[in-house]
């Protein structure tokens, strides 16, 4: 727990990101969780994935946008990549942070901004997926969310929920009411006993809870997890009330046990790959290396090997 709080702490410390960007042996390790730094680089690392039969979700690494002018410049970023999903066929939607459309700057901005992705995303049949980022914006991003379903149909936008939140329980039931398509997944933010579970028990056990709504609701939503047991649960729970594998997809993380992704999508189960790219990596970077410890091992082994 201290080192996923290093870590994480580390995530936010601009001085360090500076000299990450760099350091070009650590820049390179980056290339085993981040697609790239433009589009065309994604949409390769897209179409291997599509290539063993798994989707994906082409997401842009940028938060905390501080600039109106960064923040327009995030939807032309985005309805570029939606132009080029179009244009190269490859099987992916895509992911947004409210962050990078203003949301510190002013929730409205945010609104407007993810409004005209997902409208864009409308226009050409794809699918926005809107990111949770850590539990300061929780209700804010939810808020917003609302709105933009309540314009838009449910194969058009969805959200992300988080099971380390002690909210997280609730706003599932409230968000199947809608309905609205969730991807729910752990949650990779430093966050204080009040406001998420300390206890990595308390978090599966939450996650199953949240999972087995999901699922009896009837809407096609998103299982993103890289634990064994929490697939082994989804699974188990799914046969056993004769869900089939087409009402659900897993979903797993660009760089992050692709022998897993290539075994769930051989099974015949929906599997959807996200995929971030861009050159603000760092704080995305480090929040992977908090999540397992096996991924702090894989880079310290690549810094010794010079």
């Amino acid at each position: 727990m201290v080192a996923r709080s290093t870590l994480l702490f580390l995530s936010r410390q601009e001085g360090l990101k500076d000299f990450a960007t760099r350091f070009k042996p650590f820049k390179k390790m980056t290339t085993r969780f981040v697609a790239g730094e433009d589009i065309e680089t994604t949409v390769r690392a897209i179409r291997d994935l599509n290539a063993i039969g798994c989707t994906a979700t082409f997401d842009h690494l940028n938060e905390a946008v501080t600039s109106v002018a960064e923040t327009e410049n995030e939807v032309r970023e985005y309805k570029q990549i939606l132009t080029r999903i179009d244009e190269t066929g490859i099987r992916s939607n895509v992911s947004i942070k409210l962050t990078q459309f203003g949301l510190s700057i002013d929730p409205e901005l945010a609104y407007r901004n993810a409004r005209a992705v997902v409208e864009e995303a409308a226009r050409r049949r794809n699918f926005v997926r809107v990111d949770m980022e850590d539990s300061a914006v929780t209700q804010v991003t939810l808020d917003i969310f609302k709105r933009l379903r309540a314009e838009f149909d449910l194969d058009t936008v969805g959200i992300v929920l988080q099971s380390y939140l002690r909210r997280t329980h609730d706003d599932v039931q409230d968000i199947l009411k809608i309905p609205a398509r969730i991807r729910l997944c752990k949650g990779a933010y430093n966050e204080p006993p009040g406001v998420a579970f300390p206890d990595k028990r308390d978090v599966d056990e939450n996650y199953v809870r949240c999972m087995k709504l999901l699922l009896s609701s009837g809407v096609y939503h998103g299982i993103a997890t890289h634990d064994e047991r929490m697939i082994e649960a989804t699974k188990d729970y799914a046969r056993q009330q004769a869900i089939g594998k087409d009402k659900f997809e897993f979903q797993m993380l660009y760089g992050v046990r692709r022998d897993l992704q290539e075994k769930l999508a051989r099974e015949g189960y929906g599997v959807r790959v996200y995929v971030p790219y861009g050159k603000t990596w760092y704080p995305y970077f480090m929040r992977r290396l908090a999540e397992r410890p096996a991924n702090v091992w894989f880079v310290l082994k690549n810094l010794f090997k010079g």
